[in-house]
């Protein structure tokens, strides 16, 4: 199966559209605090440009279910991405409401702990995939920093009956490659990364980004050759 790839931090019609010609599975919206968020009637007014094999993904951090349930059904959201603090009954009472179809993402931010965490959401039903992110500060995400992969190759992605999983933080086209490589994930994300500033997309980085994880997805021996032409390409940019 083809490699999952959400650009997140989507706050405009033009950078949702070049995410899709690009060929990105998924676009993400930020609902909590931060220099990308939107609101719903914001995310709304976007969603209905998109293509609707598209996913539109609507990142949530420590919000009640019904605010939840309200933003998935203005802006058309095909799935929604849960922070830790969201709470763990959460996924259950979503489905209940929005029924199957639904894409629900559990966040862990990458730590010694981040496997007992792991394998407690791997027991959830009703959880389709673990994003496994980094987290600087209060930041929940868009850090621009990775997290150890390798540590993390060993005791979180190496699972065999879990949930399928996402690799986020610090993601961008130079190092893609590199992570899709070692960790073998279902899907990545990103958002600094393929950034001209927060909340502005650079159609450079975001094409380079989508075909060098795709490349590597794919054929795995191409990591190095990735990343030595993206920066060649940058070097003449």
């Amino acid at each position: 199966m083809s490699l999952w790839i959400k650009i997140c931090g989507t706050t405009s019609v033009e950078d949702a559209l070049l995410a899709c010609e690009a060929g990105a599975s998924a676009v993400g919206f930020v609902f909590a605090s931060s220099p990308r968020q939107v609101t719903p009637a914001e995310a709304a007014a976007i969603t209905q440009h998109l293509p609707a094999e598209v996913e539109k993904i609507g990142v949530f951090v420590d919000t009640p279910l019904q605010e939840i349930y309200s933003a998935v059904r203005t802006c058309g959201l095909t799935g929604v991405q849960l922070h830790f603090e969201a709470g763990h009954d959460m996924p259950a009472r979503l489905r209940e409401l929005l029924g199957p179809s639904l894409r629900i993402l559990r966040v862990v931010h990458f730590s010694p702990a981040a496997a007992h965490q792991v394998s407690v959401i791997d027991r959830d039903p009703h959880v389709d995939a673990v994003l496994v992110d980094s987290r600087t500060g209060a930041a929940p995400g868009g850090t621009g920093i990775p997290f150890d992969w390798e540590a993390a190759r060993v005791s979180v992605f190496q699972s065999e009956h879990g949930h399928r999983r996402i690799a986020a933080g610090g993601l961008n086209p130079e190092n893609v490659a590199e992570a899709v490589a070692k960790l073998r994930p279902w899907g990545v994300d990103a958002v600094s990364g393929v950034e001209a500033e927060p909340g502005r997309k650079d159609r450079f980085k975001l094409l380079e980004f989508i075909r060098n994880a795709r490349a590597t997805a794919d054929a795995p021996e191409l990591v190095k050759h990735a990343q030595s032409e993206t920066r060649q390409t940058r070097a003449t940019h």
